[in-house]
């Protein structure tokens, strides 16, 4: 849905319309294009203050940040955010590094950010990986 409405109410009754995506009329045409690539490639696309104020309403909800994550998922990005390589992660979950590389791509997909440390900024805000070096 590519609207100028940001309003909550808006976004979750075209979520319940089964709408795929939301980007308001300010976005890019880049973002614009890919949004529309990515829905009809079976994902799910937000714009990022949606993405965000969704997030802040499920982690509400959950008590926990990024509710969008698995377990699994939530388990590897805290590990991020503690600074540990995928080669690491696999080995503390006892994974294949190729599975770890998945599930980084995953999390990246879901939560919007284009690297690693992006990432460790979105998770370090949400209070994770905070107790390590």
């Amino acid at each position: 849905m590519l609207t100028m409405f940001d309003d909550d109410e808006s976004v979750f009754e075209a979520m319940r319309a089964g709408a795929r995506g939301y980007l308001l009329k300010g976005s890019e045409p880049a973002d614009i294009a890919r949004a529309v690539r990515s829905v009809a490639e079976g994902d799910a696309i937000f714009g990022p203050a949606i993405a965000g104020r969704m997030m802040a309403l499920f982690a509400r909800r959950t008590g926990r940040p990024f509710p969008v994550l698995t377990e699994r998922e939530h388990a590897v990005l805290e590990m991020i955010a503690e600074g540990r390589n995928n080669q690491a992660i696999a080995h503390e979950l006892e994974l294949s590094v190729k599975t770890v590389r998945n599930y980084v791509s995953m999390i990246f997909n879901k939560l919007q950010v284009a690297d690693r440390a992006e990432a460790m900024l979105k998770a370090h805000a949400a209070g994770l990986g905070r107790n390590q070096a």
